[in-house]
């Protein structure tokens, strides 16, 4: 633990180094707003429990990156990644939304390789909560494990930080990167809570094909 900071209106926030890195983190005050419609013949794969627990920056935000695997070993026909879904907010650190980058890197050996897609610049819109941003791109043939990542892309104070869940056990499913090198996600200042809010709704169909029925098959992971 390094030392405590309070924001006014923000409530606690917590000053640490990690991985050799500064980063801030806040706890979080209320529930997320509910997910949106979903769609029929897709699957959202995911890993956390639905509730942000802490939110979470660092202060040097490019090639910065969270980010969690997935295997589709068992729902082999769903290569299509229609979306990545997470938690963001616009009122912490600064009001109103900066934007930060989506990637989708290998699995394949069991730690996270090169970048398969992206890295895709994106600024969310509207209320914190989910916020779910098309992705519309095919696995590569034989590819069944990958990795879903978040980059901060800008620095603290003008940036959006990361979601992490309520659940106090730990996943094992999620990865930091600092400057190139990834390693299994750990916080001091969150733990026992380590579960990065990414997550990835997987397509069946044709990559494009948007269903318009409700009937999302949901918590595949969790």
């Amino acid at each position: 633990m390094g030392k405590l900071m309070t924001f006014v209106g923000l409530g606690l926030a917590v000053l640490a180094a990690a991985w050799g890195a500064d980063y801030v983190v806040e706890r979080a005050t209320s529930a997320p707003t509910a997910a949106g419609p979903a769609a029929d013949d897709t699957m959202e794969l995911k890993w956390d429990s639905g509730i942000v627990r802490w939110w979470l920056c660092w202060y040097t935000g490019r090639d910065t990156w969270v980010g969690n695997d997935f295997d589709i070993s068992t729902i082999s026909g769903y290569r299509a990644v229609e979306a990545i879904k997470l938690q963001s907010r616009s009122d912490w650190h600064n009001v109103g939304w900066d934007g930060f980058r989506l990637g989708i890197f290998d699995f394949s050996g069991g730690v996270p390789g090169s970048l398969l897609w992206g890295p895709k610049f994106v600024v969310p819109t509207g209320a914190t909560g989910w916020k779910e941003f098309s992705v519309n791109w095919t696995l590569p043939s034989g590819t069944r494990k990958f990795l879903a990542g978040q980059e901060q892309y800008y620095n603290y104070p003008n940036c959006e930080p990361f979601a992490i869940d309520n659940n106090p056990t730990r996943m094992g499913h999620c990865w930091q990167c600092l400057s190139g090198s990834w390693a299994p996600f750990y916080s001091e200042s969150t733990a026992p809570y380590c579960n990065v809010m990414i997550r990835v709704i997987v397509n069946d169909e044709t990559v494009g094909l948007t269903p318009t029925s409700v009937g999302r098959v949901k918590a595949l992971y969790y």
